[in-house]
């Protein structure tokens, strides 16, 4: 299975702020048209099989396995 991190570029209409564009990202399917996100990059990483055990399935160590797994 692979994971994606994905970089956009948002154009914020309604001067939401970055905060608020995190909530809207993770929550809204953009009914109003606020902003419109536009993948700028994309990368991908294989993490092997799935299971619900799996790191990136747990919010307490969700951060971690991201930034190990996309290190700079």
């Amino acid at each position: 299975m692979k994971v994606y991190k994905v970089e956009v570029l948002i154009v914020d209409h309604d001067d939401l702020g970055p905060d608020e564009i995190q909530v809207v990202l993770e929550n809204t399917r953009y009914p109003n048209h606020c902003m419109y996100p536009t993948v700028m990059k994309i990368e991908s990483r294989d993490i092997g099989e799935w299971e619900d055990s799996h790191p990136i399935n747990s919010m307490v160590t969700m951060e971690d396995t991201y930034n190990e797994l996309f290190k700079k």
